[in-house]
C-alpha cells in the first residue's frame, strides 16, 4: 500500500492505495457524484482506496477533482513502476443500459489521454467536463496512455459511470500478474 499526501492552498488530500486489493473504499471528497464514481472505480478495478479531500468546493469542484486525479495518479505510478511481470496493456468496454464506453490503456510510462466523450452540463451539481480533467491528471501523473471513447449513449450519468468502470477494468487487466512477461517491452525498460 502506498500513501500520498498533497496540500495546496486549494486542497488537502490524503490517499492510501493498494493496487492489488479487493475493491474496498473509504472516500470523502464532499462531492457526492464524484465519490460515487471513485467507489465504482475501486470496486471494478479491485483497488483498495482510502481517500479524503478537503477542497475549496465553495469556489467550484475543479481543484478537488483535478487534484484527486493527481494524487491517485501518483499513487498508481508508485505501485506500477518499475514495471515487471504484468500484462501492460488492458482494454474493456462497459455498458450501462444505452451507454457503452471503451477504454484501452498502456502502462507505457509515456502519459497521454485521448478522451472522446462529448460531455456538457451537469449531473446534479457536478460539472461533467471535470471527468476529462480527472482522467488527464490521473494518466499524466501515473505514466499511463489511455484512450477513453464513448461508443454510444444519451444518459450522462450512465456514460460517465461506464467511463470510470471501463478504465478500472482495463487497468485491472493491464496490471494482471504474468511472470512470463518479464519487463513488458523490447527496450528492456519502461
Amino acid at each position: 500500500m502506498v500513501e500520498i499526501e498533497r496540500k495546496t492552498k486549494e486542497t488537502d488530500i490524503v490517499a492510501r492505495l493498494e493496487l492489488y486489493g479487493s475493491g474496498k473504499s473509504s472516500i470523502n471528497t464532499s462531492i457526492g457524484f464524484f465519490d460515487h464514481m471513485l467507489e465504482s472505480f475501486t470496486k471494478h478495478g479491485l483497488l483498495d482506496l482510502e481517500l479524503s479531500c478537503d477542497g475549496d468546493i465553495e469556489v467550484d469542484y475543479h481543484h478537488s477533482v483535478e487534484d484527486v486525479g493527481i494524487v491517485i495518479g501518483e499513487a498508481l505510478r508508485k505501485e506500477i513502476f518499475p514495471i515487471e511481470n504484468v500484462e501492460r496493456f488492458g482494454e474493456a468496454t462497459v455498458v450501462m443500459d444505452e451507454a457503452s464506453v471503451n477504454t484501452a490503456l498502456d502502462l507505457s510510462n509515456r502519459p497521454y489521454l485521448h478522451f472522446e466523450i462529448d460531455l456538457r452540463d451537469k449531473i446534479g451539481d457536478f460539472d461533467v467536463e471535470l471527468v476529462e480533467e480527472f482522467f488527464r491528471a490521473l494518466c499524466f501523473n501515473a505514466g499511463i496512455t489511455a484512450h477513453i471513447v464513448c461508443q454510444r449513449g444519451k444518459n450522462r450519468h450512465h456514460i460517465v459511470e461506464a467511463a470510470f468502470k471501463s478504465f478500472a477494468v482495463a487497468l485491472r487487466r493491464a496490471t494482471a500478474k504474468n511472470s512470463r512477461v518479464g519487463v513488458p517491452s523490447t527496450k528492456g525498460i519502461l
